[in-house]
């Protein structure tokens, strides 16, 4: 019995690796990610239980709920402004832009005609999911491929599980010397990871990590580092705050975490390009230096359980659960495990949430 026969991006990254030689790890994610015919972002809804991964915003009504409140909080200390971009990169199916602005309807209407909702999307198949999702809330929402796109206003920005998918390079310390590793055609063919030669300069982040253990690995990415650049240069110049939630570390270090997942499983990264979700775990010391770099007044970090538990996820459970019957009420309970908790399978621990903001804002994490 044979298994699935090559894609046309296993033979586009064959083709090019046989003509061009080695390909750096960044040029195969994203031509794997975001081609514009094949690439798995492009031609897939990878979310939800029939996808290949689940969300926090799929998982419970909750977690959009709270970060909607953080943002009415967030626009009543940044004075208000009017108008204002609440924008999200990276939407999905729109699903937790909906939360947020059911959230602002609610609790506060001046900021809700304040809004100017913008979307940031390069995948045309999900932007147009995006926008009918959002159709009820009968307001104007625009749809924009890059964020320098965004008109010079002030700004409140979500990002959730968007750095993640962003391109990255590795380098591996053998005999003596950082290599980057690149993917190089096997003896039969197949696409491998293999070591290039020694590097003249290497990231300056890897100088403060002292020296490194034979066959350490290293991961850094410019592309990034670029969005991070560019949220803080919007938040610096124009005022407004962010939240980047993801998994990842708090502290920069050594560590091999690049992953594929097919059907909620783990899958391997080089094979049936374009059929899975290929991530690594975000440095949120990097993203925060960056920030820094960039002017953004104040950034700071905490676990996603610790962000939503400060925020009222467990009396936001109790009044949802209140009207239900039991059933209904192990669902919620079983919904805040998963979002806050630390055991296996749940995102507590492993997601952070990095906040920035242009001035000090008396709201979590900020204040915890």
């Amino acid at each position: 019995m044979t298994g699935p026969g090559p894609t046309p991006l296993d033979r586009r990254v064959r083709e090019e690796i046989a003509t061009r030689g080695p390909m750096r790890l960044d040029r195969f994610w994203t031509i794997a990610l975001f081609d514009r015919e094949h690439g798995y972002y492009t031609t897939r809804d990878p979310f939800g239980t029939e996808g290949d991964f689940t969300t926090a915003p799929e998982i419970s009504q909750m977690f959009g709920e709270l970060i909607g409140a953080w943002f009415v909080a967030a626009w009543r200390g940044l004075g208000r402004p009017s108008p204002f971009l609440l924008c999200e990169i990276g939407p999905g199916r729109g699903t937790l832009m909906a939360d947020i602005l059911r959230s602002v309807r609610q609790l506060d209407p001046d900021m809700m005609r304040a809004a100017r909702v913008r979307l940031v999307e390069t995948s045309d198949r999900l932007a147009a999911r995006q926008i009918e999702h959002l159709s009820r809330f009968d307001l104007p929402i625009v749809r924009h491929r890059r964020l320098d796109e965004l008109e010079r206003l002030p700004l409140l920005l979500v990002g959730n599980e968007l750095l993640d998918a962003v391109a990255i390079r590795q380098l591996r310390f053998s005999d003596g010397a950082w290599r980057e590793r690149v993917i190089a055609l096997g003896p039969d063919g197949a696409p491998q990871l293999s070591d290039g030669g020694p590097m003249r300069s290497v990231p300056a982040a890897l100088a403060k990590l002292g020296r490194p253990p034979e066959g350490a690995v290293f991961e850094f990415s410019p592309e990034r580092d670029a969005i991070v650049a560019s949220i803080a240069g919007h938040l610096t110049a124009r005022s407004g705050a962010a939240l980047l939630i993801d998994y990842g570390h708090a502290a920069s270090g050594f560590g091999d975490t690049l992953q594929a997942l097919r059907q909620h499983r783990f899958a391997p990264a080089l094979d049936q390009v374009g059929t899975a979700d290929i991530t690594s775990h975000v440095d949120f010391e990097r993203v925060l230096t960056v920030a820094q770099e960039c002017g953004v007044a104040h950034g700071t970090l905490a676990t996603q359980g610790d962000f939503l538990l400060s925020l009222g996820l467990l009396e936001r459970a109790g009044a949802l659960g209140a009207p239900l019957d039991e059933a209904g009420r192990s669902a919620v309970t079983k919904a805040v495990h998963r979002l806050a908790g630390t055991g296996p399978h749940e995102m507590g621990a492993l997601f952070k949430v990095a906040a920035l903001s242009s001035r000090a804002l008396a709201l979590p994490p900020f204040s915890s």
